[in-house]
């Protein structure tokens, strides 16, 4: 197992040459702060795009639980955002065992949010605060994901199980969370031993973990009692280099 504590010269992200935790779980008022500096209309338009994602048509699913958008950016030296082409979404069969070894198109994201400033302060945000060397870390992959739940059918935010991305690191962050049992998020060690567990209730209570160092997987969701349908929407940020290809992506 490679221990958290690795040393590394001395960058950004490192602590006298050691690397911090590989995770860090951080409160909602970290990103609503930075969002409160916006115009509440740039916000809400963020956040209310979630209800217009397509189904996501790689599931294998007669009726789809999982809806999402996905767009790449290269993160600009004053904290901007440039998106790059759109392609296909791969991960290798060795990361994913489920849709792995195969690209997976999903609709861009919308140009208003790709372009609009919540997107942007909340990428910013989050490079800052990695856990680990930033150094490098100059394009991303955005994801909206809505993973919805009824009483004749789960819903599965991670159907892979424990798996690891195949980034560099990965933010988690909770948009939204309505009539929802379940989605407890577990973190393990590379021995796969639990390091960390929780349940993000509030928008924007984000974790941002080192992909090479964890494992990670999401419990299924399950309607809240007496309701009929539950949804819980999620924005994952990857961060990898710019110059190379995300690791372990084909």
């Amino acid at each position: 197992m490679t221990p958290a504590s690795l040393r590394v010269t001395e960058q950004p992200g490192t602590v006298d040459g050691q690397l911090p935790p590989p995770f860090v779980h951080f409160p909602a008022d970290l990103l609503a702060g930075s969002l409160g500096t916006l115009p509440p209309a740039a916000v809400a338009l963020f956040t209310e795009s979630w209800d217009d994602l397509p189904a996501d048509a790689h599931l294998g699913t007669g009726t789809p639980y999982r809806f999402r958008r996905y767009s790449r950016f290269r993160i600009l030296p004053d904290g901007g955002l440039e998106r790059l082409p759109h392609v296909a979404f791969f991960q290798d069969r060795a990361v994913n065992k489920v849709n792995g070894g195969v690209g997976r198109l999903f609709a861009p994201l919308a140009d208003a949010v790709a372009e609009g400033p919540a997107l942007e302060t909340v990428v910013r945000v989050l490079w800052e605060r990695l856990p680990g060397p930033r150094e490098g870390m100059d394009a991303c992959g955005v994801h909206q994901i809505r993973v919805v739940a009824t009483v004749d059918a789960e819903g599965h935010p991670a159907p892979e199980g424990v798996h690891q991305d195949g980034h560099c690191y990965v933010a988690q962050v909770l948009i939204r969370r309505e009539n929802v049992e379940g989605a407890d998020s577990r973190l393990y060690d590379l021995d796969r031993v639990p390091v960390h567990e929780a349940l993000l209730t509030t928008p924007f209570e984000t974790i941002v973990l080192d992909d090479r160092r964890v494992f990670h997987g999401v419990t299924p969701i399950r309607p809240a009692a007496g309701a009929g349908r539950g949804v819980r929407d999620m924005l994952l940020v990857d961060f990898f280099p710019f110059a190379g290809r995300p690791a372990r992506e084909g």
